[in-house]
């Protein structure tokens, strides 16, 4: 049985840097996993309310049973104001809540952070990191997936440079291991 591994973009935005890298990167998992873009769309803003009056929105039942059913996560994500971007963090949300029946608990990470700028959006890797230690995602540490200056390693035709896609295997061989080790 293949193990299901989420993928989950930051950026909405049909074109986004953050969906051409987290191709590129899902198509370098080997035959034994299902890489599963996991779609941040439809999720209504977290509010405790429907929780706790049992009736959360279906996109948030759909959305959390998706969740529970991976054996990996794989943050791709571009930086908002030196920070996570919104859909993202609800999504976290969402997925941690009700309090003690966390979607996320124990499921290992990886995050990459894209960015055309040369920061490689650093605030928003670490601020991502920093809320996964709180709902018990253990992430790998290294190597380190800051992805800078994006706009120059995609090619005209939308492919990925041959140099980065070698370090982008890397990435994930690196993941595989660790997703093995704390599987």
């Amino acid at each position: 049985m293949k193990k299901k591994i989420g993928f989950f973009v930051g950026s909405l935005r049909k074109d986004s840097y953050s969906k051409i890298i987290a191709h590129a990167l899902s198509s370098l998992f080997p035959k034994e996993y299902e890489p599963v873009f996991v779609d941040l769309h439809e999720l209504e803003m977290y509010n405790q309310d429907f929780d706790d009056e049992r009736t959360p929105p279906a996109a948030w039942t759909k959305f959390r049973e998706e969740v529970k059913s991976l054996s990996g996560l794989v943050f791709i994500i571009p930086e908002y104001n030196r920070s996570v971007p919104g859909v993202l963090k609800n999504a976290l949300d969402v997925g941690s809540r009700p309090y003690g029946q966390s979607v996320w608990d124990g499921k290992p990470g990886l995050v990459v952070s894209v960015s055309p700028g040369a920061l490689s959006a650093f605030g928003a890797n670490h601020h991502l990191r920093q809320s996964l230690v709180f709902l018990n995602v253990p992430t790998l540490q290294q190597p380190e997936a800051y992805i800078g200056n994006v706009v120059n390693l995609i090619n005209e035709d939308g492919t990925i440079a041959e140099n980065t896609m070698s370090f982008f295997k890397t990435i994930v061989d690196a993941y595989l291991v660790f997703l093995e080790k704390n599987s």
